[in-house]
């Protein structure tokens, strides 16, 4: 993979926003239609609004320090090893733009591919994919194979209109496994997003209520509160959590802080220190294929014309790419429904606990490492030509289980 396609992500901590008048007044117009609990996965949002970059992407966030998940994996205390996987969970969320931004809505199919280049040598390699649309569901798989370290998820993003504030409740999961410590495993759940401030006030993204990160093996839990600010007291992006016994529910570390910014950690017995300050660990950039390279339905190529308008401040243009993009996917999903086709992913499969499961998993030999990175090379970095039918002159999407999808000519649009 190139690695001059690498994208360094930059910390801003101001994260609040002033809208336009024009931008108010597009949203107070929005907002004049929807009632209080209105389910926004099925609302268009104007394009002003958005993040540039998909929300596989956008997960990757979380992977940005895969330093500090090796530093866990070599940990040999296996209490200290769990404060590490702590520590690597919270170190992803001060990834985040400027303003209330909200990351392109996959569609279904879409991927997004990427690998990571450690000091050490080593390599992690992830892979997302869109496997439904309704209800949206981000399934990944994120690894270090030679190192024994595997990571699986879904995101099951649902937002919802709350009056002045806007609320995404993060379902799914996220799952790491150390293969090499008898696959010890980390169940971890996310805190929920709210853009605050939509119809008075400073617009502000935060991050609010509870998240878990728990290891029976260890008989251990970490339960974190992520606080959002009262309208008269508080702090902005605040932390605070626990480290107990699940057996005792004995304390043994407290955690605080400002998620942004700098995190601290006190045990028991010793006295408080810093646990992750943003400002001394830069993210690791991560390696794309230049989108020459990609295929059509990976995230960076299928919204590289809405970017570049959003990028130009063409607020037309990238209306026009984004409206392209949804309504070909209705009619994707019309063809479908027309020819009694069922959607199958790529890239995963149900497994028997109803979850996605990476198909690339299966071959893996866990007793030699060094295979497994080639095995998972080979399936997570394929490429697959789409074809071309002659009789419409329209491009035809063909994937594993040999289904036809056909996608509209495109048109033309400047971006």
């Amino acid at each position: 993979m190139s690695k001059k396609s690498c994208k360094k992500f930059e910390e801003d901590i101001d994260s609040s926003e002033v809208l336009e008048d024009d931008n108010k007044s597009i949203i107070m117009g929005l907002i004049a239609q929807l009632r209080k609990g209105t389910d926004l996965s099925r609302v268009t949002l104007p394009t002003f609004v958005l993040e540039p970059r998909s929300m596989l992407e956008k997960i990757t966030d979380f992977m940005s320090h895969p330093d500090l998940l090796v530093r866990a994996s070599k940990t040999s205390d296996p209490t200290q090893r769990f404060v590490e996987v702590c520590r690597f969970f919270l170190s992803g969320w001060h990834i985040k733009p400027k303003g209330v931004k909200k990351p392109y809505n996959p569609i279904l199919g879409e991927f997004f591919r990427c690998e990571y280049n450690l000091k050490d040598g080593s390599k992690a390699m992830y892979i997302s994919e869109q496997v439904s649309h309704h209800p949206p569901i981000s399934a990944y798989y994120y690894s270090l194979p030679e190192l024994g370290i595997f990571v699986t998820g879904e995101a099951h993003p649902k937002a919802k209109f709350l009056g002045n504030s806007a609320a995404t409740v993060m379902k799914g999961y996220t799952r790491i496994v150390f293969s090499e410590l008898n696959n010890e495993t980390f169940e971890i759940s996310n805190p929920n997003v709210y853009a605050r401030g939509i119809l008075f006030g400073k617009m502000i993204m935060e991050m609010g209520d509870q998240s878990t990160i728990k290891c029976k093996s260890l008989d251990l839990i970490c339960e974190l509160d992520f606080k959002t600010k009262g309208y008269f007291s508080g702090q902005y992006h605040s932390v605070t959590g626990k480290i107990k016994r699940i057996s005792t529910g004995d304390v043994l570390y407290e955690i605080s802080g400002v998620w942004t910014e700098e995190l601290f950690i006190k045990g028991k017995n010793s006295s408080k220190e810093s646990f992750f300050n943003v400002s001394k660990h830069p993210v690791i950039a991560k390696s794309v294929e230049p989108l020459d390279d990609q295929e059509w339905n990976e995230s960076r190529k299928l919204w590289s014309k809405v970017t570049a308008g959003l990028a130009a401040k063409d607020m037309d243009a990238a209306t026009d790419e984004k409206t392209f993009i949804e309504n070909r996917q209705r009619e994707e999903t019309a063809v479908r429904q027309k020819e009694g086709l069922q959607w199958h992913p790529r890239f995963f499969n149900i497994n028997k606990h109803d979850e996605y499961e990476f198909k690339g998993v299966k071959g893996i030999d866990y007793k030699n490492l060094s295979q497994a990175k080639e095995h998972l090379e080979k399936h997570m970095f394929a490429h697959t030509p789409p074809a071309v039918s002659p009789t419409t002159s329209a491009e035809t999407f063909i994937n594993e289980q040999g289904q036809k999808t056909l996608i509209s000519e495109r048109k033309p649009i400047a971006a």
